[in-house]
Protein backbone atom coordinates (compact mmCIF):
# COMPACT_ATOMS: atom_id res chain seq x y z
CA UNK A 1 0.00 0.00 0.00
CA UNK A 2 1.52 3.35 0.50
CA UNK A 3 2.95 3.76 -3.20
CA UNK A 4 0.53 5.95 -4.59
CA UNK A 5 1.33 8.93 -2.73
CA UNK A 6 5.36 8.27 -3.64
CA UNK A 7 3.76 7.91 -7.53
CA UNK A 8 2.35 11.29 -7.22
CA UNK A 9 5.18 13.02 -5.89
CA UNK A 10 7.16 11.64 -8.35
CA UNK A 11 4.44 12.38 -11.32
CA UNK A 12 4.64 15.58 -9.82
CA UNK A 13 8.30 16.33 -10.13
CA UNK A 14 8.75 14.78 -13.66
CA UNK A 15 5.79 17.17 -14.50
CA UNK A 16 7.70 19.93 -12.87
CA UNK A 17 11.32 18.72 -15.00
CA UNK A 18 9.46 18.57 -18.21
CA UNK A 19 8.13 22.07 -18.09
CA UNK A 20 10.29 24.05 -16.61
CA UNK A 21 12.43 26.12 -18.47
CA UNK A 22 15.29 28.23 -16.49
CA UNK A 23 16.66 31.39 -18.02
CA UNK A 24 20.03 30.79 -20.30
CA UNK A 25 22.67 33.39 -20.10
CA UNK A 26 23.95 32.94 -23.52
CA UNK A 27 27.24 35.80 -22.80
CA UNK A 28 28.42 33.61 -19.90
CA UNK A 29 28.07 30.81 -22.10
CA UNK A 30 30.07 31.96 -24.76
CA UNK A 31 32.52 33.71 -22.17
CA UNK A 32 32.76 30.27 -20.74
CA UNK A 33 33.06 28.28 -24.07
CA UNK A 34 36.14 30.87 -25.66
CA UNK A 35 37.83 30.67 -22.10
CA UNK A 36 38.97 26.90 -22.28
CA UNK A 37 41.77 25.73 -24.75
CA UNK A 38 42.71 22.44 -25.70
CA UNK A 39 45.37 20.89 -23.67
CA UNK A 40 48.78 21.15 -24.65
CA UNK A 41 51.51 18.84 -24.78
CA UNK A 42 53.31 20.36 -21.87
CA UNK A 43 50.18 19.99 -20.05
CA UNK A 44 50.18 16.01 -19.98
CA UNK A 45 50.76 14.62 -16.85
CA UNK A 46 53.18 12.06 -16.24
CA UNK A 47 49.88 9.63 -15.75
CA UNK A 48 48.94 10.52 -19.08
CA UNK A 49 52.34 9.93 -20.78
CA UNK A 50 52.32 6.47 -18.84
CA UNK A 51 48.87 5.59 -20.40
CA UNK A 52 50.22 6.10 -23.71
CA UNK A 53 53.23 3.79 -23.04
CA UNK A 54 50.78 1.13 -22.22
CA UNK A 55 49.42 0.48 -25.45
CA UNK A 56 52.31 1.32 -27.46
CA UNK A 57 52.99 -2.15 -27.92
CA UNK A 58 49.92 -2.61 -29.71
CA UNK A 59 50.79 0.67 -31.88
CA UNK A 60 52.21 -1.37 -34.96
CA UNK A 61 49.41 -3.42 -35.48
CA UNK A 62 46.94 -0.51 -35.45
CA UNK A 63 49.30 1.41 -38.03
CA UNK A 64 48.97 -1.86 -40.56
CA UNK A 65 53.05 -2.09 -40.57
CA UNK A 66 52.79 -5.98 -39.81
Amino acid sequence: MGRGRAKAKQTKVARELKYFSPDTDLNALERELRSSQPPREADKSPADEQRDDEYGDYAKWASGDN
